[in-house]
């Protein structure tokens, strides 16, 4: 799976680290959304899953390979 992450769009909400932490963190100055691991191991699909799903600027997209 590829991960990818459109950071303009960000709104800094967090949600996606919650949600996966070992794929996403946030920049210490102003919260906006880093993308850890572009290509995140099938055991972490459900939670990429769910940061897709609820991240409130829709700036995350997965794309299965």
């Amino acid at each position: 799976m590829l991960v990818e992450l459109d950071v303009p769009k960000c709104v800094a909400s967090g949600q996606c680290v919650m949600a996966a932490p070992d794929v996403f963190d946030q920049r210490e100055d102003d919260g906006v959304a880093i993308l850890l691991e572009e290509h995140p191991g099938d055991e972490l699909l459900d939670e990429v899953r769910e940061a897709v799903a609820i991240c409130p600027a829709a700036a995350i997209r997965l794309a299965e390979q």
